[in-house]
């Protein structure tokens, strides 16, 4: 699956964010994986929104992806672009961005978002077990 730059000179800022879906996961395992994402080969991750009040980060992921999600602990939801645009001011009141759009891909490749958040589901479980 191709991600596209946000930053592309041809691209104006508050671009609507045609469709995106968004999986949202616990802040400590999004956490996690955003820095498994960014250790990776190239540009890995997407723009990324955390919302203060429910402890919770937002990765912006390909349209469609919400069909096939099925990642325990983790939801993906559908926006069809409602709402979403990639400004730099966040597009749900009371979140902020992690990274924000014109720093990452337009969205992350939900396969390889996938495996993160399994590794840092991993790497939790067994910082856990350590206690």
């Amino acid at each position: 699956m191709e991600t596209s730059r946000i930053n592309d000179p041809r691209t104006p800022p508050g671009t609507q964010a045609a469709g995106c879906d968004v999986v949202t996961v616990p802040a400590r395992q999004g956490l996690e994986a955003v820095d498994i994402l960014r250790r990776g080969p190239g540009d890995a991750v997407g723009p990324v929104l955390h919302d203060d009040g429910a402890d919770t980060l937002g990765f912006l992921v390909p349209p469609g992806t919400a069909a096939g999600w099925d990642v325990p602990g983790s939801t993906c939801t559908e926006t069809d672009g409602r709402g979403q645009t990639l400004a730099p001011e966040p597009p749900v009141a009371g979140s902020d961005w992690l990274l924000p759009p014109g720093e990452a891909d337009l969205a992350t490749d939900p396969a390889v978002l996938r495996e993160a958040l399994g590794e840092a589901a991993r790497m939790i479980k067994a910082a856990d077990s350590c206690r």
